[in-house]
């Protein structure tokens, strides 16, 4: 059974830092993508960044520049390095990880960027 647990998240000034982990267990040996994913009240889900098995990255054009998705294969850890920080990033943040056709989805990890 996989299993994805975030870490991570909290509470931030605009233009600071923050570095969510997601480590996965129970994954099969092969699968396509990791990523993460945002979500606030009202609003879909969307894609923030995500890493093919290969390591190619994508990121949503709201945060190219800003953040950095990593793995450690080793580990079966992703990274989200989340830099310049600004208000609208304030989401639940859901790890994921896709062995087409199935997306499995961690709980989420807060994170607020406030003053």
């Amino acid at each position: 059974q996989v299993q994805l647990v975030e870490s991570g998240g909290g509470l931030v000034q605009p233009g600071g830092s923050l570095r969510l982990s997601c480590t996965a267990s129970g994954i099969p040996v092969r699968f396509d993508a990791m990523g993460w994913s945002r979500q606030t009240p009202g609003k879909q889900r969307e894609l923030v960044a995500a890493i093919t098995s290969a390591g190619t990255a994508n990121y949503a054009d709201s945060v190219k520049g800003r953040f950095t998705i990593s793995k450690d294969n080793a580990k079966n850890t992703v990274y989200l390095q989340m830099n310049s920080l600004k208000s609208e990033d304030t989401a639940v943040y859901y790890c994921n990880l896709v062995n087409l056709p199935i997306t499995y989805w961690g709980q989420g990890t807060q994170v607020t960027v406030s003053s």
